[in-house]
């Protein structure tokens, strides 16, 4: 039975289990994710986007530097909100909290490492002493609302990421938010393998999954295989090395600060994110004691060919610290002709553009700029699953049904034909707005509610 909530909206009775996506499935980015039962909502992630128009089919339009979900629909039915889930700290997934708890006001859970960015973010808020932030361990299980949540470990380019398992009477789903199968992650335990084979025997009635890489076949590169890569494109520079990655990716860092080791450079960051993150990550014992970072202000005072920087911005954010070294107008650093800068990252669909104008300018100078595909050996690793490791997922977990999420249309598509191919029965893809229907019968409602995107102002 559907109930009807304010402004007409609709409410999961108590045989229903539904999954609402208001951010981040159609798109990749800005996670947004509710999931319905028994008279109430549970929000998974909250996160944004950057340098992205509000009309994303409106070519012409203005673009925003930071872009969040419109919550709309949920803030109209706050009594409906139990809470919200954060599987990991990436900005797509835990951006906009800082922005729209205010006017969300509901429990957060997650785990310990994410909780403490989390906190670092808030630190500059008004209102941070009233955010009311649960942390929740591996393997552990927490009652939200008519929800059971159990916290599933995963491997992801960050530490602490993490699938959720939710249960209600009417079914049990798995949320994998992003994740990958890597043997050897370098920061953090691989991916819990039995953990994931044991839900198969409950079972599963569905997987909402990450489809980012469903065009890509074959097994990813493992994040420790990145070493040797970079390590061959860095001996092979005479000037000063920067290299641009997601300041989460701590594996990254780690690995790069052993290049520079090695390499007879000395390493700084640019950008407060990556100073937060770092700082993080030393707290929680994960930055390992033997590797010093040099402050950014002494970079200038060294000879270029003992210079690495690790810079914000490889998705060509206009503000960050790589567009500003390519307008040659950071206050810290001044990069000539003969420098290089490796982009370790993938570009995400959609900042094509801002990173080829970006490059451009690099380019102008003399600045040689050297991306994944440039290179023999693996200078990137991404976080989400190609085609082989989403196969082994849902061979151990063999659901009922898969809603492929995170991704755009051809990824949905193609995770959908994976999920089928290895003998998954039911697969439901749709967009943001879309009511997934996954009990008492698996459907899809067009169009439920009304989505958008809503523009965040930071400072």
């Amino acid at each position: 039975m559907v109930l009807m909530g304010n402004g007409g909206q609709v409410v999961p009775a108590s045989s229903d289990f539904w999954f609402l996506p208001l951010g981040g499935t159609g798109e990749i980015g800005m996670n947004m994710n509710l999931y319905g039962h028994g008279g109430q909502w549970l929000m998974v992630d909250c996160g944004v986007s950057f340098d992205e128009p509000l009309n994303p089919d409106d070519a012409g339009e203005v673009k925003h530097e930071v872009v969040a979900p419109d919550p709309k629909f949920i803030t109209d039915n706050l009594d409906l909100l139990a809470g919200l889930i954060i599987t990991h700290a990436h900005e797509d997934h835990i951006g906009a909290v800082e922005d729209l708890w205010p006017r969300l006001k509901c429990p957060i859970y997650t785990t310990p490492y994410t909780a403490a960015v989390l906190r670092r973010k808030l630190s500059y808020t008004n209102f941070a002493d009233k955010v009311r932030i649960i942390e929740v361990n591996d393997g552990e299980t927490v009652t939200i609302g008519v929800f059971q949540a159990t916290w599933i470990r995963l491997t992801h380019s960050l530490p602490d990421p993490y699938g959720i398992l939710l249960e209600t009477p009417a079914a049990r789903v798995v949320h994998t938010g992003d994740w990958k199968i890597d043997r050897d992650p370098v920061i953090g335990a691989p991916i819990d393998a039995s953990a994931l084979q044991q839900l198969a025997n409950i079972p599963i009635d569905a997987v909402v999954g990450d489809s980012t890489n469903a065009l890509k076949p074959g097994w990813s590169v493992s994040e420790a295989e990145c070493f040797e890569g970079l390590l061959a494109e860095t001996k092979r520079c005479e000037g000063r090395v920067v290299v641009g990655c997601f300041s989460s990716n701590i594996a990254r860092l780690v690995t790069l600060a052993k290049v520079a080791e090695r390499a007879g450079r000395r390493m700084a960051v640019f950008g407060r994110s990556l100073e937060r993150h770092v700082a993080t990550a030393r707290a929680f014992g994960l930055w390992p004691d033997d590797l010093e970072l040099i402050t950014h202000q002494h970079v200038g005072y060294l000879p270029p060919h003992e210079v690495m920087v690790v810079a914000t911005g490889c998705q060509g954010e206009p503000r960050a610290a790589l567009s500003r070294l390519a307008d040659d107008s950071h206050p810290m650093l001044a990069m000539d002709k003969g420098d290089t800068v490796i982009l370790s990252a993938m570009v995400i669909p959609g900042n094509e553009a801002p990173i080829d104008t970006m490059k451009k300018k690099f380019s102008a100078r003399g600045i040689a700029v050297i991306q994944k595909d440039d290179t023999e050996l693996p200078i990137h690793a991404s976080g989400h699953p190609n085609q082989e490791e989403l196969k082994q997922l849902y061979r151990w977990l063999t659901p009922a049904l898969v809603i492929p999420t995170h991704g755009e249309s051809q990824h949905l598509k193609r995770h959908a034909e994976i999920a089928r191919e290895i003998g998954i029965k039911r697969t439901l893809t749709g967009v943001n707005g879309d009511l997934f229907r996954i009990a008492p019968i698996p459907s899809i409602r067009r169009k439920a509610i009304s989505t958008g995107r809503i523009p965040i102002a930071r400072s």
